[in-house]
């Protein structure tokens, strides 16, 4: 499957932009979890994806199929970022709260499935877009010099979305391969 692990270079140096970016507004929640967890999500990635990419093509990740014990860590998972970040960003009066706990728990959920090589990592990805979205809509209401970032994350929607249908369809063409042979 095609991943190129030059994108999680650039999700590290992303991490640190955008950190810096919602540290102004005061979006506490993307700040902390873009350098907290996303950039070294995307490190570790980096590694993960070196370590099991395809020896004939070094831009070729092998892609790993989610099991019931991968899900379940999923779920917790989720449960756990929810709950502790919902209650740090309402102790550090985050704007707009809600979004700003959905946004990090789908960027958890994604960063995780990125660094388990899921094809569902981009449809994450996207989930968390979506949100993001709503997000800097909402800061650019208050101060419209954030518009930018907004149209940012419309073109990061069209790029996940882009992933994840790509990598679906490659998937679809190696397990036909699989049954044909």
């Amino acid at each position: 499957m095609k991943g190129n692990v030059w994108a999680q270079i650039l999700m590290i140096i992303f991490c640190i932009l955008y950190g810096i970016i919602s540290w102004k507004f005061h979006y506490w929640g993307e700040m902390i979890t873009y350098l907290g967890m996303s950039m070294p999500m995307a490190a570790w990635s980096t590694i993960t994806w070196s370590q099991n990419s395809k020896k004939s093509n070094g831009s070729e990740v092998e892609i790993q199929k989610l099991n019931a014990k991968h899900i379940a860590g999923l779920m917790i998972g989720c449960m756990i970022v929810t709950f502790l970040f919902y209650e740090l960003l309402k102790y550090l009066n985050t704007p707009n709260l809600m979004f700003s706990t959905v946004s990090i728990v789908t960027r958890f959920l994604a960063a995780t499935l990125t660094m388990l090589r899921s094809s569902y990592y981009a449809l994450g990805y996207a989930s968390n877009d979506i949100v993001l979205i709503i997000l800097w809509v909402m800061a650019s209401i208050k101060d419209p010099s954030y518009f930018p970032v907004v149209v940012n994350f419309m073109i990061f929607f069209l790029n996940d979305m882009y992933g994840f249908i790509s990598w679906k369809k490659r998937e679809a063409k190696i397990e036909e391969k699989i049954e044909i042979g």
